[in-house]
């Protein structure tokens, strides 16, 4: 069963996927989530910040992006797109929320709208982004993780 949270980064990944190919504004987006199946279920106000916040800093999101890609930003997938603007946005401004999950949550995000493998190039793209966004996080976490020298 899926969580909330869950949920709510589904809802504004479809939120940002409409976005990119339609054109549409936030409102119409909304109200067109809204009549969705399962809309009910969501954290709204994660997902309000979410799809708010990723549009509203799409070009800066984006700049973020880019240097971490092996290919022009416009090549990737509209999905892979979203998804990438999702993360980042999570990972820029969403601090309460590990660095991991927000990578783990991009990944499964990948496997259920993505293409083939699509989650591979998603989690390798995030990776690099969370070494930029949030140096002092994974420096904690891997101190926390190396194994403690024998002092015999």
């Amino acid at each position: 069963m899926k969580s909330p949270r869950r949920r709510a980064r589904e809802f504004a990944l479809q939120g940002l996927y409409q976005w990119q190919l339609s054109g549409n504004d936030l409102p119409a987006i909304e109200a067109h989530l809204a009549d969705a199946g399962g809309f009910a279920k969501i954290d709204r106000a994660l997902f309000d910040r979410l799809l708010r916040g990723a549009m509203a800093d799409a070009a800066e999101l984006q700049a973020l992006i880019e240097p971490q890609l092996d290919r022009p930003y416009a090549e990737l997938s509209p999905v892979e797109r979203a998804i990438l603007l999702l993360a980042t946005f999570e990972l820029k401004q969403h601090l309460e929320a590990p660095y991991k999950v927000v990578i783990n949550e991009a990944i499964e995000l990948a496997k259920s709208y993505g293409g083939t493998d699509g989650h591979k190039y998603v989690n390798g793209v995030m990776d690099k982004l969370a070494t930029l966004i949030r140096p002092e996080e994974i420096a904690r976490s891997a101190n926390r993780i190396k194994p403690q020298a024998n002092k015999s």
